[in-house]
This record gives C-alpha cells, structure tokens and sequence, in this order.
C-alpha cells in the first residue's frame, strides 16, 4: 500500500473552507467518506485525498508523499477562517475482505473495500493494483501527477467532483471541460501482448499516442490520446490494444 498521512482538520469553519476549496460537496460527509482533489486556479490536479467526517473533526487522507505541500498550500487560503490542520496519531487499514466495525467505504469504487482509521496500517493482502487497473482507477503519484486534469483521470465517475456544489479553487476550467468540450485525451485500460516498462511510450502509426502506466497481468492503465487510438499500437514491441469492457 502506498504511504499515507492522516491529518484532522478542526474549527467551527472546518467544512465551510474545505467546502471552497476541494472539488467535492462537504455536505456529502454526513454520509460517509468523500474523495476529492485540490486544484490550481487553472484548473490543474494539485492533490486528491480521502476526507471522513468523525464528530468535531474531518479527517484528511492523502498520499505522504504530496502531504506537506498540500496542507501548506491549504492553509495559504486560511486567512481568518477558524480552521486548523495537523498531523493525525491515526492510521489507515484497508480492505476488501469483511468490514471490521468502525471502516468506512471506500468512496471512489465499491471494488477499493473499506478504510478504517486507527493504530494499524497496511492493508488486508488485497491486489489493489488488480482492482485499479480493472476499473480504470489512478493513484496519486503513479497515474495522478502534476499538471493532470482531473476528468481526464475519471473524477466524476469516481465521484470525486460535484458540478452542482459551487465555486471552488479551479471551478471554472473543470466546468468548462464537463459541459463544453469533448475530451481528447485520458486514462483508459488496455491489453498488453509483450514486454512493456511503466512510463513507456505508445505509439500508433508511428505517432505518439500515449504511455503505458500501472501493469496487472496482461491489462494495464494507459493514458491515451483518444484521435491517435488505433488496431497497430505498440508499446516497446508489445502490441497495445485498447478495452471496450466498461471501466465502472
């Protein structure tokens, strides 16, 4: 399981900052866990993160690699907001096997299992990779990086954007991109017959029409260039050929 970092975020406008700043609707977070992400003003992927709500305080979950810029960039919008944010004692388990009391779904897919907050981390055994590559599921620092747009990584079938919710820091390019352009590009899954390095370019027609990411067997993630997408792709001598099965 990649790192994680727990943070809790406190204060009476605890929900009402998060609330102008991620991509997601806070109010959901009565309801159980919420994904989301921090973008820029220009609508470019900054962070995404696992936020639950546990009475007075909303945990924050993220990938420890990304955790220390993320939270100083949040509290760069702090201003006189009655909010705060440290580090958590917690730690996150997870699974797909039987739910201990106290986990929480898993919010981008019901195939991801539970998480469940406490002193242990690590996970149950689960192939996670199998399951991401299988629903077309990124992860942050793998397929999510910077400068990414986040519905070309499947946001809003994860449920990880609400186009209902308001303003938010990068609101205005992700509705552009929803309600008025086809997208070009994005992740994708793929058959993979051969040889082929994460990172690895695809080309088709011997033009560049994407790269291999994270690998499962014969499947993999790929994000492609969706006009470049064609019967002959190869990727470093293996040939590529793109999923029709439903990515849901």
């Amino acid at each position: 399981m990649t790192d994680r970092a727990i943070f809790e975020v406190t204060g009476v406008d605890r929900v009402s900052f998060l609330q102008g700043m991620v991509t997601n609707d806070m109010r959901k977070l009565s309801h159980g866990a919420v994904y989301a992400a921090l973008l820029t003003p220009q609508g470019k992927y900054l962070a995404d993160f696992i936020l639950v709500e546990q009475g007075e305080t909303i945990l924050l979950d993220i990938d420890a690699s990304i955790a220390g810029p993320t939270i100083k960039r949040l509290l760069m919008y702090k201003l006189r907001a009655d909010v705060a944010i440290v580090p958590s004692t917690l730690s996150v388990f997870r699974g797909t096997q039987k739910a201990p009391e106290g986990a929480v779904a898993d919010p981008r897919h019901p195939a991801l299992g539970w998480r469940l907050y406490g002193a242990r981390s690590g996970d149950d055994g689960t192939d996670f990779d199998a399951i991401r590559v299988a629903h077309c599921i990124p992860e942050t620092g793998l397929e999510l990086t910077a400068d990414s747009f986040i519905l070309e990584y499947g946001f809003e079938r994860l449920s990880g954007v609400d186009f209902r919710k308001g303003c938010y820091v990068g609101q205005e390019v992700t509705a552009r991109m929803k309600h008025k352009t086809e997208l070009r590009k994005g992740l994708t899954t793929v058959t993979v017959a051969g040889d082929a390095e994460f990172g690895a370019q695809i080309t088709s027609n011997d033009k560049v029409a994407g790269q291999i990411l994270t690998r499962s067997g014969d499947h993999a993630l790929a994000y492609l260039r969706f006009d470049r997408v064609g019967d002959e792709m190869l990727c470093e001598g293996a040939k590529v050929t793109l999923n029709t099965v439903n990515e849901g």
